[in-house]
C-alpha cells in the first residue's frame, strides 16, 4: 500500500508550480492500492513486447525508437493480455512520485538519458540545448503537473525547456522557435498524431529541422488499432515471414483483434458482447465501448466509423481503502512503459466503470510489486 502522508511529503518537495497544478480536479490521480504480479505475469508481459517489437520490426525493416511506448495489460485468471499499444503514454513522470527515492531517481536517469539518446539517433553528437513540451493548450491538461516534472529533470540536466501549444511554434529557414529559442527537440503531447493541425511542426520534422518524439511515424507503426488487428492474424503473420514461435506469443498475449465494416453489421450486433470496440486512432478511452453496454444508436455510429474490436478480456481486480475505513474492488490494468523493447517503470491504473478515467473514489495510478 502507498504511504499517503510519505507520497504526500514527496509531491511537497517539487516546486511551487507543481503543486499549484494539483487541483481539485486530481483528488483521484493517486491510488494508496499496490498492485501485486507475480514473476510469470512479468514473464508473459516481457515476452508478448518482445513479441511486438520483433513482428512490427519485420515489415518496417528495423524497429522505430521514441519516448514512453505504453504497452497496456489486463491481468487475470488466464494471463496477461496486451490491449493496446500507445505511443505518447502519459504518467510514467507522476509514477515516479510512488517508488523509493533511490529508485525513483535511478528511472529517472534512464528518462533523461531517453531522451538524449533519441536526439543521438538524429543529430549525433551536436549538444541538446531545448526541448519543448507541446501540447494542445498545455496548463488545461489534466496531465500538466507531469510537464512540470518533466521540465524539472530536463533543466536539472542543463537543458532549457519550455510547455507551448502548436501555436506558439514558428517556423524559420534554420528551424523551429518558441519563445525566441531555436528549439532542438519536440516532446510531443499531442493527439493530433499525424500532425494534421501542426502544419509547421510536421513540415520541420519532415525536413528534419527538429527532432520529434514520439512522432507520426512512431504511431502509425504501433499506435495505430488497426496494427492489433494484423498482430492477430495467424495467417497475415505467416505471410509476412514473422518466426512461428513469435506468432504463438502475440496469439496467446494478445486478444484477437478485428477492423470493423459495416456490411457485417447484423453479425456484429449479434456478437457484440464478446467485443470491446475501439477506434483506429483513439486515445484515453475516448469513443471506446464494451459492446454489451452499446446501445443501437451508439453501435450504429461505430459502423459508420473507423473502429475496431477486440475480444474482452477481463482486467484485473485489486482491494483498495477507502477514506471511509472500507474497501473496494476497483478493477486495473497495467502500462508498461518500454523504450527500445525494454520496460523502464510498470504502472497500475485503477478505476470503475468500462474505462480507466481518474475520478474514481481510491483509484487513479498505483503503485505496482513483483511478488518474490
Amino acid at each position: 500500500m502507498v504511504d499517503a502522508s510519505a507520497l504526500s511529503s514527496v509531491i511537497c518537495q517539487q516546486s511551487s508550480a507543481f503543486q499549484t497544478a494539483l487541483t481539485a480536479a486530481h483528488a483521484h490521480l493517486f491510488s494508496a492500492a499496490t498492485v501485486q504480479v507475480s514473476a510469470s505475469q512479468v514473464a508473459q508481459m516481457r515476452a508478448v513486447i518482445a513479441a511486438v517489437e520483433a513482428a512490427l520490426a519485420v515489415p518496417h525493416q528495423g524497429a522505430a525508437l521514441g519516448v514512453f511506448y505504453g504497452y497496456d495489460f489486463h491481468l487475470n485468471g488466464e494471463g496477461a493480455h496486451l490491449i493496446e499499444i500507445n505511443t505518447n503514454a502519459g504518467g510514467a513522470f507522476l509514477n515516479t512520485l510512488l517508488l523509493e527515492p533511490q529508485q525513483a531517481k535511478a528511472i529517472q536517469a534512464e528518462f533523461l538519458d531517453m531522451f538524449r539518446h533519441e536526439w543521438r539517433l538524429v543529430r549525433g553528437d551536436a549538444p541538446l540545448r531545448c526541448i519543448a513540451i507541446v501540447d494542445e493548450l498545455p496548463a488545461a491538461q489534466f496531465l500538466y503537473p507531469e510537464f512540470l516534472l518533466a521540465q524539472q529533470l530536463f533543466e536539472q540536466a542543463g537543458i532549457r525547456t519550455l510547455i507551448a501549444d502548436p501555436s506558439e511554434l514558428h517556423a524559420h529557414s534554420d528551424g523551429i522557435y518558441c519563445q525566441e529559442q531555436r528549439v532542438d527537440l519536440i516532446y510531443n503531447r499531442l493527439t493530433d498524431f499525424d500532425l494534421q493541425h501542426a502544419s509547421p511542426l510536421n513540415q520541420a520534422w519532415q525536413q528534419l529541422q527538429v527532432v520529434v518524439t514520439p512522432n507520426p511515424a512512431h504511431h502509425q507503426r504501433y499506435a495505430d488499432k488497426r496494427q492489433l488487428a494484423w498482430l492477430t492474424d495467424g495467417v497475415a503473420l505467416l505471410e509476412a515471414g514473422i518466426h512461428p514461435a513469435t506468432i504463438d506469443t502475440l496469439l496467446h498475449g494478445i486478444p484477437q483483434t478485428k477492423i470493423v465494416h459495416a456490411d457485417a453489421a447484423e453479425t456484429w450486433w449479434a456478437e457484440r458482447k464478446q467485443w470491446f470496440f475501439k477506434p483506429n486512432k483513439g486515445y484515453g478511452s475516448k469513443g471506446a465501448y464494451r459492446g454489451d453496454k452499446l446501445t443501437k444508436r451508439v453501435f450504429e455510429e461505430i459502423m459508420q466509423a473507423d473502429y475496431v474490436a477486440q475480444r474482452l478480456a477481463l482486467p484485473g481486480e485489486c482491494a483498495v481503502p477507502l477514506e471511509n475505513g472500507e474497501t473496494a474492488a476497483l478493477k486495473y490494468d497495467l502500462r508498461c512503459y518500454v523504450y527500445n523493447g525494454h520496460i523502464q517503470l510498470m504502472a497500475a491504473r485503477l478505476y470503475q466503470g468500462q474505462t480507466t478515467n481518474f475520478r474514481t473514489e481510491g483509484g487513479g495510478f498505483g503503485l505496482v510489486l513483483q511478488k518474490i
